[in-house]
């Protein structure tokens, strides 16, 4: 074969396209579930951020892919799934639940993700974030305390927001100013907003210098994705508050029961 003939030239190159998207294509078969292991455990890492568990030499920074599932199995005692009516839908998986797809949905018909988590004795509520950026998507997390107001903690992250700018969203220095903010103003839902220049009150935090667009970025997915569960966490708190009643009432009710015992006792003794 004349190796100087442009047929050859033709051939040579097809096989090599050939050849070279063959094993393009089983590379990516093969770390494929290895890929999928990664955004798993890069999510839970990023949930508990949220209520504190976090590296012990770095507490700016997840704990380790190696203990995430560990750690994700031992402080997330509940995942459900609710609509923007507060009901808790049966049947779909929460850390299945893709937010970028569910946010293409009418408002009727998302489903909302919600992990609750149990520790050192308190209860805290963990919501998904996501939204959009000057440049592409945001997204993150944020958790809520059991009075239902109270922020814990939070934790953001972006795919192409411009370094050193919008870009900043992602670092402790912004995401630890939410820590002890409230989305509830006189009981109704205002959210946090991130606001250009100084921030003030329980509803603000500062917004990035030189990176505006991000910042109303992250105050309107807040306002959005938080709002969308209040409708549950109004049932919740009813359901709360009425424990109290109903537990005065059983007591009242064993009181007369508790002295019927007693006076019996006594009677007893008496004839003894």
């Amino acid at each position: 074969m004349d190796v100087n003939k442009n047929s050859y030239t033709f051939m040579f190159a097809t096989i090599m396209v050939v050849v070279v998207a063959a094993i393009l294509s089983f590379l990516a078969i093969k770390l494929k579930p290895f890929q999928a292991s990664n955004v798993r455990l890069e999510k839970m890492q990023n949930i508990i951020y949220t209520i504190g568990v976090r590296d012990a030499e770095d507490p700016t920074s997840p704990i380790s892919r190696d203990q995430a599932e560990e750690m994700y199995n031992k402080y997330i005692a509940e995942e459900l799934v609710v609509n923007t009516k507060g009901e808790i839908q049966e049947g779909v998986e929460a850390f299945a639940v893709d937010m970028a797809k569910e946010l293409k949905k009418p408002m009727d018909q998302r489903n909302w993700p919600l992990y609750v988590a149990e520790k050192d004795g308190e209860t805290y509520y963990i919501l998904p974030l996501r939204g959009k950026g000057l440049w592409g998507p945001i997204w993150g997390y944020i958790s809520i305390e059991d009075d239902l107001n109270t922020i814990f903690g939070a934790s953001f992250d972006h795919k192409s927001e411009t370094p050193g700018l919008g870009a900043e969203i992602s670092t402790s220095e912004f995401s630890n100013q939410f820590e002890g903010k409230e989305i509830l103003e006189d009981e109704d839902f205002v959210s946090v907003a991130v606001v250009k220049g100084e921030a003030s009150g329980d509803h603000e935090v500062d917004g990035i210098s030189g990176g505006t667009i991000t910042s109303v970025g992250v105050s309107d997915m807040l306002q959005e994705c938080i709002g969308a569960y209040m409708a549950y966490f109004n049932k919740l708190d009813s359901k709360e508050s009425s424990n109290p009643t109903q537990a005065l009432s059983q007591e009242q009710e064993m009181e007369p029961a508790s002295s019927e015992m007693a006076e019996t006792k006594l009677d007893t003794v008496n004839a003894e």
